[in-house]
């Protein structure tokens, strides 16, 4: 009996280091809609009145405090549960200006990570940007490529594309960050979007083959509209050719019925990471894992005339101290 608990103590031993390093091999890539992340001061030539302390929101310091704490909350969540250091990317959007993120990375729950940002043409002021655990993520090389207006239309402006290349676990990766047209303006003028960052995609995958490139955004379609097909983002892996892109987000949505954001009653999933060939057919290295819309009790309203929506910063010009429009979503990638 005593040969037999030895035994099976060895093997518990060796079976739970397994578990182990099998997490150790694990990393997260996210992408998260900030839903209005403003600091409370006026940016010249920028239409952020709203975002004031005199404005329509009353936006206060305290508000301010309060956004950037329940931010850092969610940012240190995800995929907590799987891998201990959090993820190792996550791009945002709606991001007022640097001063703003620099704000939020000093917050105690999430200052082990920085950020890329770049000042773009969006009227209202916000961006798109990167934060990254410099532990698992290096930066090479980062820009922001501007947009080209639909046909002289500069209301709709996309915010630029944030290209950032380094190396996770070792491995050269390189992330587009984008954030659409929103559905104020009619599907071609995300079609044009769609096509730029198709330009973008040819261009880096023409320079190398293999690239493990990861494009992400709040693309304010969702994965079966015509922007995304001429994005090349397919939904099973079976159908992604050379120099496409697998979209895990499509099986998600119409398949299970789970979206990012609720509109009318009805689901969406605007936030999507798309991924190229080489992250889905890796024999070595990094490969695709699996996808997780992150959903958590409190980022969703529990009561009253809203109860099941997401609980966001305001209703209407009410202060709700809540989170975002959006849920994050998160894919794992394996080593």
């Amino acid at each position: 009996m005593k040969k037999l608990f030895i035994l099976f103590s060895i093997w518990l031993c060796v079976a739970t280091a397994g578990a182990q390093q099998k997490e150790r091999n694990l990393y997260s890539v996210a992408f998260y809609n900030l839903e209005n992340l403003f600091d409370t001061i006026h940016d010249a030539n920028k239409d952020d009145y709203e975002f004031l302390p005199e404005g329509r929101y009353k936006w206060t310091a305290e508000k301010y405090e309060a956004k950037l704490k329940n931010m850092a909350k969610v940012l240190n969540e995800i995929s907590r549960d799987r891998i201990s250091e959090g993820a190792a990317v996550i791009g945002v959007v709606e991001v007022e200006n640097s001063q703003v993120l620099a704000d939020l990375v000093i917050q105690p729950a999430i200052s082990n990570y920085k950020f890329i940002h770049y000042e773009g043409p969006d009227k209202r002021g916000i961006d798109c940007a990167l934060l990254y655990d410099p532990e698992q993520f290096t930066v090479t090389h980062s820009k922001l490529i501007p947009s080209v207006p639909f046909e002289g239309d500069t209301v709709h402006l996309t915010r630029g594309f944030l290209v950032v290349d380094g190396l996770l676990a070792g491995e050269r990766v390189c992330f587009i960050v984008n954030h659409w047209p929103s559905r104020g303006a009619e599907p071609p003028v995300r079609v044009h979007a769609a096509n730029q960052v198709k330009a973008l995609k040819d261009s880096l995958m023409r320079e190398d083959k293999k690239l493990k490139l990861i494009v992400m955004g709040d693309l304010n379609d969702d994965p079966m509209d015509e922007s995304l097909q001429v994005l090349g983002a397919r939904k099973y892996p079976k159908q992604v050719k050379k120099g496409e892109l697998y979209n895990p987000w499509w099986e998600t949505l119409e398949n299970k019925g789970v979206g990012t954001i609720l509109y009318r009653g009805e689901w969406n999933l605007f936030d999507q990471i798309v991924i190229s060939k080489p992250l889905l057919k890796a024999k070595k290295g990094l490969k695709y894992d699996h996808n997780e819309v992150f959903i958590r009790d409190y980022l969703i309203q529990q009561d009253g005339k809203y109860k099941g929506t997401l609980l966001r910063t305001h209703g209407g010009r009410t202060w709700l101290n809540g989170y975002s429009d959006h849920f994050p979503t998160i894919i794992y990638l394996r080593k």
